[in-house]
């Protein structure tokens, strides 16, 4: 099992990221000692959503076209409305989540997050959560909703909200610790 203090962990995100739901997991995984990049469609910064308007910028490590699925331990997918759906749109970070999920290593979305779990073809059969507006999206591609501040099916760790942080940080360093999931299929 891997330590967390060994862990390579990346942030799928693009302008538009729900603030806390990046900035939250980035500072508490960095501080409990894992190595955090923010991956991106696009270099420089991007710049979040804070409840009802713009956030802060992040700058952004590296394009997620320069990176491969084995270069991180875990994945984590901030929400938002504007970020997944833009990412939901291009065929790299699309490709990126797929294959990350292929893995049976740690993938983790929250919110509107799941959006890209759905693009990406890897909701089927799956016990998850996200934000309420999309459970239909989530059952109409085959995921079984629950309304729980964390569900977890093989690694797979999906949370509703930003209220639901703590638990979603929580599950992601819990998950790293125990490493792959074998039995978890591909999609």
């Amino acid at each position: 099992m891997p330590s967390i203090n060994q862990a390579r962990i990346a942030i799928l995100a693009t302008d538009g990221f729900e603030q806390s739901e990046l900035v939250q997991p980035l500072e508490k995984l960095k501080a409990a000692g894992a190595t955090v990049e923010v991956i991106s469609i696009k270099s420089g910064e991007i710049k979040g959503w804070d409840k009802t308007d713009w956030g802060d910028s992040v700058p952004v490590d590296k394009l997620v076209s320069d990176v491969t699925v084995n270069d991180y331990d875990a994945l984590v997918l901030p929400g938002g409305q504007i970020n997944p759906d833009k990412l939901r749109a291009d065929e790299t970070a699309v490709k990126f989540v797929h294959d990350f999920y292929n893995t049976k290593k740690t993938l983790a979305a929250i919110c509107h997050g799941p959006w890209l779990l759905v693009e990406a073809g890897v909701i089927k059969d799956r016990d998850v959560t996200s934000y309420k507006s999309i459970k239909t999206d989530i059952v109409n591609a085959g995921g079984r909703w629950h309304d729980e501040e964390v569900v977890t099916d093989q690694a797979l760790i999906t949370s509703r909200n930003p209220n639901d942080l703590p638990a979603f940080i929580a599950k992601i360093i819990e998950e790293v610790e125990e490493g792959r999931h074998e039995k978890r299929e591909a999609a």
